[in-house]
């Protein structure tokens, strides 16, 4: 049965949901505190995470921050009044994947719900290896043949990203919405600048390539032969 881990502080909305995804056959468990959901949502059992932000002992885009720093990809839907652009764009960026302003109705919830559960699951594997590159994502390090990688927590990401798709050309609409977690495309070269950086650290002077530019397209991770 697919698990998921609800954290929401007030209790009828908290049973509401929790009524709602046990009758469309999910495990739920409920947490009303963000230190008792960080627990829990470290368990390799949990598939999904629904996060209320404003909690009586903090917010709970920490949670998720803290969660991803730590290399767990979780996938999160995020709960809140708050529910302003600023504030859609400020929980993605902490490592939401879906945005939910309140009031909702639960039948959105579930088809959101849904709609995250039916993308690729890439929470199990947190060490990498491919070709010169060893990625530890528990521990947020890289490595590329025993030279330790500078990387900063988005940078492992994209890193991340493009390992798990050797020799595919990945686009910078897919980056934007898997990595960034948006679902529109800003005005702005965010996808590249963040690339230049992360290439300029992968690939040094005399390395062979393994991330490659495709003009126009967007990017290639190559395993060298």
């Amino acid at each position: 049965m697919t698990q998921i881990l609800l954290l929401e502080d007030d209790a009828g909305t908290a049973n509401e949901i929790a009524l709602e995804l046990a009758a469309n056959g999910y495990g739920v468990t409920h947490r009303a505190l963000a230190a008792d959901a960080l627990i829990e949502a470290r368990r390799d059992d949990i598939d999904l995470l629904i996060v209320d932000r404003q909690l009586p002992d903090g917010e709970g885009l920490d949670l998720i921050a803290r969660l991803r720093a730590e290399g767990r990809r979780t996938p999160a839907l995020v709960l809140s009044a708050l529910g302003s652009l600023d504030d859609r764009v400020r929980g993605l960026r902490a490592g939401g994947d879906d945005y939910l302003p309140k009031p909702f109705a639960l039948v959105e919830l579930i088809a959101r719900v849904e709609a995250l559960l039916r993308r690729p699951n890439e929470t199990r594997d947190t060490r990498l290896i491919a070709g010169p590159l060893d990625l530890d994502l528990l521990a947020g390090v890289a490595w590329r043949a025993g030279r330790a990688l500078d990387l900063l927590p988005r940078e492992l990401k994209l890193l991340d990203y493009l390992v798990r798709r050797p020799g595919r050309i990945v686009t910078r609409s897919m980056l934007l919405q898997d990595v960034w977690g948006y679902s529109f495309e800003p005005n702005s070269n965010v996808v590249d600048v963040h690339m230049g950086r992360l290439r300029r650290k992968v690939d040094a002077e005399g390395e062979p390539q393994l991330i490659r530019n495709v003009r126009g397209r967007g990017y290639v991770f190559d395993i060298p032969g």
